[in-house]
C-alpha cells in the first residue's frame, strides 16, 4: 500500500509509527514562545554575566556576536531535521531514524541529563540571583533551596496539569520578556544618556582581567580569557529545539516548527546584545560590579531607581520562571517520546497520556522529581552545584554537534522535506555551523570544565549501564528498530498492536 507525505496532523504521526494521543492546539506563537522562552536572554545574561566579568572583562559581550551566528546556523539544520521528521522526541528521534537506535538512544538520554539539569539551573536564577535584589534580602544556600523548591512545584503541576494553561503562562511572560527587555534597553540607554552615566571605555575594558594575553587562544588546558566570554552566549542562546519537542502537538508543524526556531535565536540574539551593551555602558566600575553576585540586577536598580528598577524585575522573574517551565515541558515530552518507543527506565509508567488532564502526567513527576533530587544533593554544595549547572553549557553543544554531523552524513538520503529545506544554501549553513561547533567544543577543553565533563561523564555511563541491559534483556540492537507505517498498518489488518503502538 502507497502513502502519500503527509504535510502535518495525525498522518504525519501515523508515518511514523505512532497513533496520535497528545492535543494538537499549539499555534505559531505559541511554538516561537517555546523556543524564545527556553533560550530566555533574561535568564541568561542575569546568570552568567558575573562569571563574563570576572573572566573576560566587559568586553567579553563581543563574543556574542560570534555565538549568535553559529546558533543561527545549527537552527537552520534543526529546523531542516524537524521538517522531515516532525514528531515529539526531536534529536533522539532524529537520530534513531537516520543513523541508528543506539546512538538516538544516547542522544535521547544525554539530552534528559541536559534537561534535567537546566532546570534546575534556571530555577535556582531566580534565587540566588533576582530576588534577593528584588525583595531586600541575603541570599543563602537555605532560602535559595527553598524557593527554587517550590518554583519547581508550582511549574510541575502546570506543565502536569494543562498542557495549554502552560503555553498561556508562557505566552504572557514571553510578550513580558519581549516588552520588558525592550523597555530595560530604552530606559538604561535615555536614563544612562541624561544622566551622564556611561562609560565607553567599558566596551574596551577588560575590568579585572589582566591585559596580557587577552586576545591569545591560550594553550592545551587553558583558553585566553577574551574566548572563555563565548560562554555567556553558548549558555543562553540554547534550548531553540524545544519548539521541535512539541511537535506532535503544533498545528502544521513541518511549517511552523523550524520558522519557531530560526526567529526565537534571531530575536533572543539582536535584543540580547543591545542589552548586554547598555548594561556594559552603565556598568561604572566593572571591577567592582565582578565582585557582586547580582550585578544586572545592580546596574538597574541603581541607574533606574529602586521602583522602575523593581517592577521591570518582576517581569525577569516572569521570563525565567517561564523558561523554566518550558525545559520541564521539553524534558517531560523526551521522556515520554522514549518510553513510548520502550526505552526510558520505567517506560512502562511514563508512557502513559492521563484520559482527563491529555498530559504525560506520570512523566512530569519523574522529571519533578529527578529535578528536586539535583537540587537537594547540591544545594548545600556550590560550588558543585555550579559546576553542575556548568555542565548544562556543555551538553547542549555535544548535542547540537552530534545532530550536525549526523545531518551531513546522511543529507544525501534525508527523508523529503514537509515545509522548510535549506536549499542553495545547504552548503554554507553546514559549513558555518560545523566550523562554529568545533570552535565551541574547543573552549570546553579549559581545566575549569574538568568537574562538568566529569559529571556529565557519570550521568553517561548510568545510561550505558541501562542501554547495555536493555540490549541484553533484548537479543541485541535490532530489537530497537523504530516503528514505522508497516506496523501500523499490519496492526489494522491483524488486530495486533505493534511495539511502540501498544498504549496508544
Amino acid at each position: 500500500m502507497a502513502h502519500q507525505v503527509p504535510s502535518s496532523g495525525a498522518g504525519a504521526v501515523r508515518e511514523f509509527g505512532y497513533r496520535p494521543e497528545l492535543e494538537r492546539s499549539t499555534g505559531r506563537f505559541a511554538s516561537f514562545a517555546v523556543a524564545f522562552a527556553f533560550v530566555s536572554i533574561a535568564t541568561g545574561i542575569f546568570t552568567t554575566f558575573g562569571s563574563t566579568l570576572n573572566t573576560s572583562g566587559p568586553a567579553g559581550i563581543w563574543t556574542w556576536p560570534i555565538v549568535v551566528v553559529g546558533q543561527l546556523m545549527v537552527a537552520f539544520v534543526f529546523g531542516s531535521l524537524a521538517a522531515r521528521i516532525p514528531v515529539t522526541g526531536y534529536a533522539y528521534q532524529w537520530m534513531s531514524r537516520l543513523a541508528n537506535p543506539v546512538l538516538g538512544w544516547i542522544m535521547g538520554w544525554v539530552s534528559f541529563t541536559f534537561l534535567a539539569i537546566v532546570v534546575v539551573a534556571v530555577d535556582y536564577t531566580i534565587a540566588s540571583s533576582v530576588l534577593p535584589v528584588l525583595l531586600n534580602y541575603t541570599g543563602t544556600a537555605n532560602n535559595s533551596w527553598a524557593i527554587t523548591a517550590i518554583v519547581l512545584v508550582a511549574q510541575a503541576l502546570l506543565v502536569g496539569f494543562s498542557t495549554r494553561w502552560s503555553e498561556r503562562v508562557n505566552n504572557v511572560a514571553v510578550s513580558a520578556e519581549l516588552i520588558g527587555m525592550v523597555l530595560l534597553v530604552l530606559l538604561l540607554l535615555v536614563v544612562g544618556a541624561f544622566a551622564r552615566d556611561f562609560d565607553l571605555g567599558n566596551l574596551t575594558s577588560t575590568g579585572p582581567v589582566p591585559h596580557h594575553g587577552y586576545l591569545g587562544l591560550g594553550d592545551a588546558t587553558h583558553v585566553g580569557p577574551w574566548l572563555m566570554g563565548t560562554l555567556l552566549g553558548a549558555f543562553t542562546i540554547v534550548g531553540f529545539e524545544s519548539a521541535a519537542n512539541l511537535a506532535e502537538e503544533t498545528k502544521d508543524p513541518a511549517r511552523v516548527v523550524p520558522r519557531a526556531m530560526w526567529q526565537a535565536v534571531l530575536a533572543s540574539g539582536l535584543l540580547g546584545f543591545a542589552f548586554l551593551l547598555v548594561v556594559t555602558l552603565c556598568a561604572g566600575d566593572p571591577t567592582k560590579l565582578a565582585k557582586s553576585g547580582t550585578p544586572v540586577a545592580d546596574v538597574i536598580s541603581r541607574v533606574l531607581g529602586n521602583w522602575v528598577g523593581d517592577a521591570l524585575l518582576v517581569l525577569v522573574v516572569l521570563s525565567i520562571f517561564a523558561c523554566g517551565l518550558v525545559i520541564l515541558m521539553s524534558g517531560v515530552r523526551l521522556v515520554w517520546a522514549m518510553s513510548r518507543d520502550e526505552r526510558f527506565p520505567g517506560h512502562r509508567v511514563w508512557h502513559r497520556v492521563s484520559p482527563r488532564t491529555h498530559t504525560p502526567l506520570a512523566a512530569t513527576g519523574l522529571v519533578f522529581l529527578v529535578a528536586e533530587l539535583i537540587l537537594a544533593v547540591f544545594a548545600h554544595q556550590t560550588d558543585a552545584l555550579f559546576s553542575l549547572f556548568a555542565a548544562a553549557t556543555l551538553l547542549p553543544a555535544v548535542i547540537y554537534a552530534a545532530t550536525v554531523v549526523l545531518y551531513i552524513v546522511k543529507r544525501s538520503s534525508l527523508p523529503p522535506s514537509r515545509g522548510f529545506t535549506l536549499g542553495r544554501f545547504e552548503t554554507p549553513v553546514l559549513v558555518l555551523a560545523s566550523i562554529w561547533l568545533v570552535f565551541e567544543l574547543a573552549i570546553f577543553r579549559d581545566a575549569s570544565f574538568k568537574k562538568p565533563w566529569e559529571y556529565a561523564g557519570v550521568m553517561l555511563l548510568i545510561g550505558a549501564v541501562y542501554l547495555v541491559g536493555l540490549l541484553v534483556r533484548r537479543g541485541g540492537s535490532s530489537s530497537l528498530a523504530m516503528p514505522d507505517m508497516s506496523s501500523i498498518d499490519a496492526a489494522l489488518d491483524t488486530g495486533a498492536v505493534p511495539s511502540g503502538l501498544e498504549h496508544a
